[in-house]
């Protein structure tokens, strides 16, 4: 039971926490307030703890008090007055009604963390985008002028499902300088990378399927298999990516109906792939006749030597599905993604897409087919690596000087993203992620990438997007992250879970 006072009196405020519940506690904590304002226990201009206090009382993190209290706001059920405190508002319908807990789909945590890292004044490192001064306004601005009076009304009619056919020969050939062969017509454009993840998971997954990949793996796939009710299971990895004994381990105690991994530049550690492991990977997926859905959005991002070919140029079975798209390295705004496939799995994905959205938006698609032809990707992507690779530089050289000594990492030879290992004898990730926004930084909290708490030490993880400021905010970004941490390593006290 957790004492609150209010108006110089005294309430009981009853959250029975389960912490051994597979239910997230910041989810427990909602319901639990929630259950409270209907049966009347908190009454309407009640106020509730601060969020630090109440992280204290219940030894959780205060990340989960704070996305928890977000959420109520949100529904209707909470009013946050700056100065005065967190208040239950008057109850409504809406408020009475079970429907109005937030999606499960909806990921609070993540939507907590980028609206506390979108407050002015932060620097944050938490996001997935490239930096806006990557993007190459200019070149696609002359291409959408050029397509419009060049195409026309047709410019902006709609397409064929499969896209525009010239994009999906370019795209044919792009992919062939990185050794996949395919034709035009093995080509599905899509609205970004995470478009084409989804369509192939719901075209090859159903409803309790399992899905394996690495842990930690990308959040986006997590999310994805959340709201299309597909259970995931994480398959150990180290410095070389998914371990292959894990996975065989793995495919006998699950029975996957597909593997999904991203082979180069992985999110978020930044691992690469051997050869040997890639071709390893390939035998056993042929081997079971499990498909590998194969995220390459990172494999240009490289800033040094050239990584192993993709998975798909290697697969001599038909199992790779290969997505990948031009938001990283292009312009995220215009959502072009694609993926290689062949057979049942290319139509399966083909009318799951004409069931989702018809076609991605035609303007976009030969406006990218305009700056492809022009030759611009080469110079550009070139121009994004050298900054890329300095502000790689940077944010190692910063982690040196400012963070505490027992904070270890690995070099990414490429991709966006520095992951860190916070010293474990401090705060978690989780613990230190509020007092990072209170010194005006903000990071990735690694727990979120991970599959299960199996490991004790994800909690300490961190996925800083080195590429997002340039090396003057890098500095001064680390410098209030190593100041978050020290002042709150003074005071700390272990908490007894996480999220």
């Amino acid at each position: 039971m957790v004492v609150l006072g209010y108006n110089g009196l005294m309430k009981p405020l009853v959250l029975p926490l389960q912490k051994d519940s597979p239910e997230p506690l910041y989810r427990q904590l909602i319901r639990l307030i929630q259950d409270q304002i209907r049966e009347g226990a908190l009454q309407p201009h009640d106020k509730l703890p601060p969020t630090r206090e109440l992280a204290d009382a219940l030894q959780i993190s205060r990340i989960s008090v704070v996305s928890a209290y977000t959420q109520l706001q949100e529904m209707g059920l909470l009013e946050a007055h700056p100065g005065r405190g967190t208040f239950v508002a008057g109850v409504t319908e809406r408020q009475n009604d079970p429907r109005a807990l937030p999606s499960v789909a909806a990921n609070p945590i993540a939507q907590t963390m980028h609206r506390l890292a979108s407050q002015p004044g932060i620097i944050a490192f938490s996001g997935g985008t490239p930096a806006e001064e990557f993007l190459p306004v200019s070149a696609i601005h002359n291409a959408i002028n050029h397509v419009l009076a060049r195409d026309g009304a047709a410019a902006v009619a709609y397409e064929e499902t499969e896209g525009y056919p010239p994009l999906r020969a370019t795209v044919s050939e792009y992919s062939a300088t990185l050794g996949i062969r395919c034709k035009p017509e093995q080509v599905l454009i899509t609205g970004g990378c995470q478009q084409a993840l989804d369509l192939a998971m719901q075209a090859l997954l159903g409803e309790g399927d399992v899905l394996l990949t690495t842990n930690p793996t990308y959040l986006g796939i997590l999310d994805l298999a959340r709201i299309r009710r597909v259970q995931v299971i994480g398959v150990d990895m180290d410095e070389g990516g998914m371990r292959m004994d894990a996975l065989e381990n793995a495919i006998a105690n699950h029975k996957p109906r597909m593997i999904y991994i991203a082979p180069t530049n992985h999110n978020p550690t930044g691992t690469v792939m051997s050869l040997h492991r890639r071709r390893h990977l390939l035998r056993i997926a042929g081997a079971q006749g499990i498909p590998i859905l194969e995220d390459s959005v990172y494999h240009e991002l490289n800033y040094g030597s050239d990584p192993p070919p993709p998975l798909k140029a290697l697969d001599e079975d038909g199992v790779v599905i290969h997505a990948s798209g031009f938001s990283k390295v292009v312009l995220p705004g215009t959502r072009i993604g694609y993926l290689i496939t062949e057979g049942s799995a290319w139509e399966r994905t083909l009318r799951v897409k004409q069931a989702a959205d018809i076609c991605t938006p035609g303007l976009n698609q030969r406006a990218m087919h305009y700056f492809l032809q022009s030759g611009a990707l080469v110079g550009h992507l070139d121009r994004v690596r050298r900054a890329c690779r300095e502000r790689r530089n940077a944010v190692m050289a910063a982690v040196h000087r400012h963070l505490p000594q027992g904070t270890i990492f690995d070099e990414p030879s490429g991709g966006m993203y520095l992951w860190l290992r916070l010293p474990l004898e401090g705060p978690t990730a989780a613990e230190l992620y509020v007092s990072a926004i209170q010194h005006g930084v903000a990071f990735a909290i690694g727990a979120m990438f991970y599959t299960d708490d199996s490991d004790p030490q994800s909690a300490y993880y961190v996925r800083l997007n080195f590429t997002a400021h340039p090396p003057d905010q890098i500095e001064e970004g680390m410098r209030r992250l190593g100041g978050a941490w020290r002042e709150l390593a003074a005071v700390h006290r272990p908490t007894a879970s996480i999220l």
